[in-house]
């Protein structure tokens, strides 16, 4: 049985960034409208069941009674049984009850916290990302027709999957030999004390910020170091930056419809596996593809190192390619 799953986080795009900038907002209606397409895409193309996150907003069994209504629905919906957090230990369990189920793919609906939070769970499950989020710099904005269609070749095992899926890097943070935490995007250490609404955005307190991959084109603190230096995902490394530093300054997107004047100091490029060794001078937080998720406090050892242990991710694109390529639409 050919089998995806779709995680619709009904939490991203609500932090407080939204309160600081003029990101767009995507509710839960029209995550809804998003998860049925992806479903109809999916399903045309002979996926015969869809797993789905449970959620507070039900957006699984609405769009299995929306579809049902209209007679459009031919697969299966599978809305996981499961306890429910209403937090992001709904995306951690569900993620890995997908890939213990072995879905041939996962679509996300959410921001970088969302996609992370699954990239710290699965192994080998190819994911595709739709962006839903505020300050995104791993998913994309994509029809979600398409994505379901995308997920359904791949979910296939028909292709070569190498044409069209990557292993992403990962930023791997180490205390004690230990790792404590990842972030798929940008790590950024700052001077807050408190985790508190975990968004952040006040870039007079932030010291550094690591980077897997970069570009002026994104949103976010990966973008601040774009504007001095361009990282692909292919690229074997990342990069350090230093922060409120005197020595020259850039014009970066912060946030959506807020571009600011930073100081930064040129990149420092970390190749792939490269350990960079961080002791903390005061009390503070380390936030994770935006959210601080890490408190330390004065004279602790962080490691940091960029790695090749990401997510393998699918290139819609390309990946539909593929697909007609090797006759996948014909009928």
């Amino acid at each position: 049985m050919i089998s995806i799953g779709i995680i619709a986080n009904p939490a991203s795009g609500k932090d407080i960034r939204r309160l600081v900038s003029h990101a767009t907002v995507i509710d839960n209606n029209e995550k809804i409208n998003i998860v049925e397409r992806v479903v109809l895409g999916a399903q045309a193309l002979g996926v015969e069941k869809v797993y789905m996150m449970p959620d507070s907003y039900n957006m699984g069994y609405r769009v299995e009674d929306k579809l049902n209504i209209c007679s459009e629905l031919e697969c299966e919906i599978n809305v996981i049984n499961m306890m429910r957090y209403d937090g992001i230990e709904d995306t951690l369990k569900a993620a890995e009850y997908m890939e213990n189920a072995n879905v041939g793919c996962i679509v996300t609906l959410g921001g970088d916290g969302t996609n992370r939070a699954v990239a710290k769970v699965i192994k080998n499950t190819p994911v595709i990302t739709i962006s839903t989020g505020t300050n995104n710099a791993y998913p994309a904005m994509m029809e979600g027709t398409v994505a379901g269609m995308a997920a359904a070749a791949v979910a296939s095992d028909r292709f070569n999957k190498s044409l069209f899926v990557r292993k992403d890097k990962r930023i791997e943070i180490y205390k004690d030999n230990a790792l404590k935490d990842i972030a798929l995007i940008d790590a950024v250490i700052s001077k807050d004390i408190f985790v508190g609404s975990k968004a952040i955005w006040d870039m007079e307190n932030i010291e550094k910020i690591f980077v897997s991959r970069c570009h002026p084109a994104s949103i976010g603190f990966s973008s601040i170091a774009g504007c001095k230096k361009i990282i692909f995902p292919d690229d074997d490394f990342g990069a350090c930056i230093d922060i409120n530093v005197d020595n020259g300054k850039v014009s970066a997107a912060v946030a959506a419809g807020v571009v600011v004047p930073i100081s930064i100091s040129e990149p420092t490029i970390l190749d792939i596996d490269e350990e960079y060794e961080y002791t903390t001078r005061c009390r503070g937080t380390i936030a994770l593809d935006g959210e601080r998720e890490i408190q330390f406090s004065e004279n602790q050892k962080y490691v940091f190192k960029i790695t090749r242990n990401g997510p393998y991710h699918v290139n819609v694109k390309k990946a539909l390619e593929t697909a007609q390529l090797n006759g996948f639409f014909s009928i």
